[in-house]
């Protein structure tokens, strides 16, 4: 048998499963172009998409819910300047991708004089960082159920105070296909994959709740029974952990964020500041900054959307661009913002393969994939042995920022309470206030163990939700006002 280049291949298997069952071929999809460019417009896509997902959910032992969907369509675009018109239908053939481009069109009243050219058929250059397999297929039903079995009985067998388990399991197959009016075809094939447990712990009559979970771009064997118990025994930890826990002080102090999902703050409090969108609109606390320092020496915070497997990563973006590793800020220096096409163009730089969209249904914008900073070379505990009264945070639950002013307010899930170098005991109900700008310019310990999250990131912005990874080293931040219970 002879293989085929990947970016050929999963372009096959696109055309297999959104052009071909309705008729359709290259043809049909320059036809529509072409009838989009009969107006002036700067640029206009055509986004087919294909999405397979599965999810079961165990409760008391119990399999409570199953569900599998199958949705498919084609979202059409046209962008004049900074205005975009936009149509989508589930419907995919030609007499809709036709209606759909003379709707568009409209954006410009300007009609061009004689026909449009048709370009040059070019496929866009791309990554392979994940293998274009089916994960529901990757195990049948039975084994599925019996993954979820597995670990509700093993988060029961770790300590007689867990009270309740509750366990799910999500797949999705996801095929996307993009042609451009500048002639470029992309495609991918998305897998993704999520394994989620919470632990209900009790203790006279006080009840407290943890979580763990991750995932990533492969299949369903990647659960073995080494990743099952390291999401059981986090969940279980944080449950029985908060179940000692005091009321947290409150007043300004020295924070320590551990490794991993804390950077969740990072993504929100930073990230969201750094979409060339907000940017462009002057909008972001960050605005017009660029070789300006934003941070404090050592700080290094990077969008990375090539690392092999992870819930952030793509072959291509929503728009066809390769996915990249763009480097944010680097010792503390403002370097660029991620961008989409329009917003690129727009301000006179070039794309830097962040234009996602949730499904052929939305428009796509900036948005991050995995961010995270780079470690440094400090050694966490000592970290944390530095701080003389503060908190030690591990684990974060919500958040939320204002992207003009950079303030932010975060709930830490697992949190404890240090003095003189010693951690003395839990705390509950810890928010974590500041500015991004500001709490950049604050850090002044850096560890040496970077880590990403597990696998379980999803960003929310403007009503869209895609997957995202996050991470840090372990990180000493002087200086941030803590909301406490106490």
């Amino acid at each position: 048998m002879i293989s085929r280049e990947p970016t050929i291949e999963r372009l096959a298997t696109a055309q297999r499963l959104l052009l071909t069952p309705f008729g359709l071929d290259e043809s049909h999809l320059g036809k529509a172009l072409a009838e989009i460019k009969a107006h002036q417009v700067d640029e206009a896509d055509l986004y087919f998409q294909y999405t397979r997902s599965e999810g079961w959910s165990l409760e008391e032992g119990i399999v409570k819910t199953g569900s599998f969907s199958i949705d498919q369509g084609v979202g059409v675009r046209a962008v004049s300047g900074e205005k975009t018109a936009f149509a989508y239908s589930d419907d995919i053939s030609e007499a809709s991708l036709m209606d759909a481009a003379r709707t568009v069109r409209s954006i410009s009243s300007a009609a061009r004089s004689g026909r449009a050219r048709v370009p040059t058929r070019k496929i866009a250059s791309s990554r392979s960082l994940y293998d274009g397999i089916d994960p529901i297929s990757t195990l049948d039903s039975t084994a599925k159920v019996k993954l979820l079995e597995k670990v509700e009985q093993l988060a029961r067998s770790r300590d007689p105070r867990v009270a309740q388990v509750m366990a799910g399991l999500a797949s999705e197959y996801d095929v996307v296909l993009v042609a451009r009016a500048d002639g470029t075809l992309a495609a991918d094939v998305r897998p993704l994959v999520r394994l989620s447990v919470t632990v209900i712990a009790e203790q006279n009559g006080r009840r407290e709740i943890g979580s763990g979970g991750g995932g990533g771009r492969f299949g369903l064997a990647y659960f073995d029974d080494e990743h099952i118990a390291e999401y059981v025994d986090q969940a279980v930890k944080a449950a029985l952990t908060n179940l000692e826990a005091r009321p947290a002080p409150a007043g300004e102090m020295t924070v320590v964020l551990g490794p991993g999902w804390p950077g969740i703050l990072l993504h929100e409090a930073i990230g969201h500041g750094l979409e060339g969108d907000f940017n462009r609109k002057g909008s972001s606390a960050f605005s017009g900054r660029i070789g300006q320092r934003v941070a404090a020496k050592g700080v290094t915070v990077l969008d990375d959307g090539t690392i092999a497997d992870r819930r952030g990563s793509l072959n291509v973006d929503d728009e066809g661009n390769a996915s990249q590793r763009n480097v944010l800020i680097e010792d503390g220096i403002l370097k660029g913002y991620i961008q989409d096409a329009m917003n690129a163009r727009l301000t006179g730089v070039k794309p830097t393969g962040n234009g996602r969209r949730e499904s052929y249904a939305h428009v796509p914008m900036p948005r991050m994939t995995n961010t995270y900073m780079l470690g440094g070379d400090k050694d966490p505990q000592e970290i944390v042995a530095s701080i003389k009264k503060g908190l030690y945070a591990t684990n974060f639950g919500g958040g939320q920022v204002d992207i003009t002013s950079g303030k932010f307010v975060f709930s830490a899930s697992e949190a404890y309470w240090v003095e003189n170098g010693k951690i003395l005991y839990p705390v509950k109900g810890a928010t974590i206030v500041g500015n991004g700008p500001d709490a950049l310019t604050r850090v002044k310990l850096i560890g040496n163990d970077m880590a990403l999250d597990s696998g379980v990131g999803t960003c929310g912005k403007e009503g869209q939700s895609v997957p995202v990874g996050v991470g840090q080293p372990t990180l000493r931040i002087d200086g941030l006002t803590v909301g406490g219970t106490a």
